[in-house]
């Protein structure tokens, strides 16, 4: 009976808990709340401002940098053509082989014949056309020049000549070269002393395209050249190389006085070899004539 009283004595002893004391866990909760809720506040506003931010500079150049970082040139080259139909040609070397002469008659395909005139490297004689397609790949971009770039310079083709019927001159077009020049480049068409990137460049926005119809000349040798391209983008200049159709460079020869084999349209298509009394009667200063 005495402990339980003293015992009762001790618990009754001792101090009661402040008022500070007994709300401070209330309290405490309380700001942790408040400062989720705030830092919830601060999180969206900052993620909606680094959205816009984003945004603004993905649309204007993120497109621009992701294809740079990618290795994508600022321009695609969407078509290569060169005109054939109805001009003159020459081979540079005369077509020998069984199966080269098989693929060049009528009767074979239209991919084979162009492999064996590929094989002996056909070129057009004194002037060709050549159709170029270009496909913006930057938000913007400006073509500040081209120019012909000679590869190879050797004598004139005189293998084979390719006579197509009704070939005849070629009508104007926009841009002209004359690879006998020293530096060739592409001039005016309608005035061959004006160079045409000092008068004109060209702007491409993202897959816009443009098409160019060049004449490019050459008499006094064989060329094999390609084209190059050069691009401002981005404050930054590129170079863009132009190939032929096949992936291999353009060819133009001059005319030679005399050619090893003649060959001439079949209604049929493709060539047929022409005999010695066809040669002389088209070409009496022919060799052997």
């Amino acid at each position: 009976m005495a402990k339980a009283r003293q015992n009762k004595r001790a618990r009754s002893a001792r101090p009661a808990p402040r008022t500070g004391e007994a709300e401070q866990p209330a309290a405490s909760g309380g700001w942790k709340a408040t400062r989720t809720w705030l830092a919830g506040i601060i999180s969206a506003v900052l993620i909606a401002a680094i959205g816009v931010v984003f945004s603004t500079w993905f649309n204007a150049r993120g497109t621009d940098t992701l294809d740079r970082l990618g290795g994508g040139p600022p321009i695609t080259v969407g078509h290569v053509a060169i005109d054939y139909a109805g001009q003159v040609t020459a081979l540079r070397e005369p077509v020998t082989d069984p199966a080269g002469r098989v693929a060049l008659r009528a009767s074979a395909a239209d991919a084979a014949r162009e492999a064996a005139l590929t094989r002996h490297h056909r070129a057009r004689i004194d002037i060709m056309n050549v159709t170029v397609t270009l496909v913006g790949n930057r938000g913007s971009l400006r073509i500040v020049d081209m120019k012909p770039r000679v590869l190879t310079r050797g004598p004139v083709s005189d293998g084979a000549r390719l006579t197509a019927a009704g070939a005849g001159e070629t009508g104007t077009v926009e841009l002209a070269a004359d690879l006998d020049q020293k530096a060739p480049r592409f001039t005016m068409s309608k005035d061959p002393r004006i160079p045409y990137f000092t008068k004109k460049q060209i702007d491409l926005k993202r897959d816009e395209r443009v098409t160019l119809n060049m004449t490019i000349t050459g008499k006094k040798a064989y060329y094999e050249f390609d084209l190059v391209l050069t691009v401002l983008a981005e404050d930054r200049t590129e170079e863009i190389v132009i190939n032929g159709p096949d992936k291999t460079p353009f060819r133009l020869t001059g005319a030679a006085r005399s050619y090893r084999s003649y060959y001439g349209d079949s209604p049929l298509g493709g060539w047929e070899p022409l005999s010695r009394e066809q040669v002389c009667e088209t070409y009496p200063k022919a060799k052997g004539c």
